[in-house]
């Protein structure tokens, strides 16, 4: 920490948090920070879409995190809602918790909140901070043109469930940063690097979010393990699901890193992962895939949508029961970590 003095609350947001947005100019800002609530303009046409989360130091991230990457958690996990709802993400506010008020850990998250949110055009454009234990509160606005959003209950029996990315990395790299000390080089340290990167600097997939819309039947995003993720999709979706387990993507530093038993639960229940869950006629699937290598990723079809009631999960066409199910809040049966 660096030796100069805690700010005051004013000082502390004009020096870290009043700055020109992106969306600024002409991004329908007609007045942001500065006065008792911002006036934003949403294009004509278009229904408002507002996301929020909460992320909490030693239940979200563990004590003692790089600040910067603090930061850009705090906005990213708030894109990747609006990114599953196929909407532009436009504005932000922020709630800032913080027991002192020190310059350099300001200063490197508002880095890393920043540096997300000019590559995804959004401006922050006001908030409020208070002092207390670590806790940051974002929330993202953004638009989407009049009934065209993606729902988790838009999926049909007979669609498609296919998932953006690889699922279990960011598990994997939580437990190492929990754990392990990091490696200087090789092609394990490289491993671990990647899966630490996956849990401390998450994609939103707003690009493909977009692309999707239109495409895609219903969407969601996968933040709290795919097992009870899908669960709550087919339920809004009134249909039950068919999942081979088989086919879910885990990426090589995770095979590496993990025994395959330990890939499939931190793949199945390890949560966040912030990859895109999404349902699509079959007949869709290869222009939803050419949309997801265009936006970088990969996509891959792992079921389909059925009329059943719940999950089913097979692997290698043999009943498969996941080990653990979800993260939940305030449930004993969660297992979200706390140090």
């Amino acid at each position: 920490m660096s030796a100069e003095p805690s700010l005051g609350e004013f000082d502390l947001i004009r020096r870290f948090f009043t700055r020109p947005g992106p969306a600024a100019d002409g991004g329908g800002v007609l007045l942001g920070v500065g006065d008792d609530a911002a006036v934003l303009r949403v294009p004509a046409g278009a229904d408002l879409i507002a996301a929020v989360d909460t992320i909490v130091e030693g239940r979200h991230f563990p004590v003692g995190s790089d600040p910067c990457s603090i930061g850009h958690r705090a906005l990213a996990v708030n894109l990747s809602d609006v990114a599953a709802m196929g909407a532009t993400p436009a504005w932000a506010t922020l709630a800032l918790t913080l027991p002192s008020a020190q310059p350099e850990w300001l200063e490197a998250f508002s880095a890393g909140l920043f540096a997300l949110a000019d590559q995804h055009g959004v401006a922050l454009v006001g908030g409020d901070t208070s002092m207390g234990p670590l806790c940051i509160s974002v929330q993202v606005l953004g638009f989407v043109p009049r009934g065209e959003a993606l729902l988790r209950s838009g999926a049909r029996n007979g669609d498609v469930i296919a998932v953006t990315g690889t699922l279990g990395d960011a598990a994997a790299g939580l437990a190492l940063l929990q754990s392990a000390p990091k490696s200087a080089s090789g092609e394990t340290g490289s491993a671990r690097h990647f899966l630490r990167q996956r849990f401390e600097y998450p994609t939103p997939r707003v690009s493909f979010g977009l692309a999707a819309r239109g495409i895609a039947s219903a969407a969601m995003d996968v933040s709290d393990g795919l097992a009870g993720d899908l669960s709550k999709f087919a339920a809004a979706s009134a249909l039950g699901a068919h999942v081979r387990v088989e086919r879910l993507p885990l990426s090589a530093p995770l095979r590496a890193q993990a025994t395959p038993a330990q890939a499939l639960d931190w793949a199945l229940s390890g949560g966040d992962d912030y990859e895109l869950l999404l349902a699509a006629p079959p007949e869709r699937v290869p222009q939803l895939a050419a949309a997801a290598a265009a936006c970088g990723t990969a996509l891959t079809v792992i079921g389909e949508f059925r009329e059943a009631d719940g999950v089913e999960w097979t692997l290698d066409g043999r009943p498969f029961t996941p080990a653990r199910g979800g993260f939940e809040h305030f449930s004993r049966a969660s297992t979200q970590f706390t140090v």
